[in-house]
């Protein structure tokens, strides 16, 4: 007898929100143990001109961007653009990327990576960070384990300036 696929919902009552750099607030909905390894899904606002992921690239996964509103800065490679709220973005593996929200305005982002790896505890790891409970020297330590690889970026310093 075979079980049918369930349903994965999150109600934002009940999701993990974290406190991150720049009173930033990330909101753990779907992770890979909760979607069979399909994806991982947050939500994240970020204050305006706040930073949101600094230049970096995974090598397994996509990562697509969702302005739900607001307005977000994103590197994609060498290039910088705005997306306004209602636009999407999906970034292949290998292409290095970074986002944080336009200056002058708040970002609320919902970011889906497929296929999904267990990233909440890196997540995690960031808030403990800044909150000063973990060494910042742990980040790019765990980028093997968390597929979250830093790269320059003058492109995004720039545009960030």
């Amino acid at each position: 007898m075979s079980t049918a696929p369930q349903p994965v919902i999150a109600r934002a009552a009940d999701a993990e929100r974290l406190a991150h750099a720049q009173q930033s607030v990330m909101t753990l909905l779907a992770d890979s143990s909760a979607t069979g390894g399909a994806l991982s899904v947050t939500r994240s606002t970020f204050p305006d001109g706040g930073d949101g992921a600094p230049s970096h690239f995974h090598t397994a996964a996509s990562e697509s961007l969702f302005v739900i509103a607001g307005r977000l800065q994103v590197l994609t490679g060498d290039e910088v653009v705005v997306l306004e709220a209602g636009d999407f973005v999906s970034i292949p593996p290998g292409l290095p990327h970074a986002f944080g929200a336009a200056k002058g305005s708040d970002a609320d982002v919902l970011a889906v990576f497929t296929p999904a790896a267990d990233r909440f505890d890196y997540y995690r790891l960031l808030e403990r960070v800044v909150a000063g409970e973990a060494d910042p020297a742990e980040i790019p330590a765990s980028g093997q384990q968390y597929d979250n690889h830093y790269v320059a970026s003058d492109a995004w310093v720039r545009a960030r300036a």
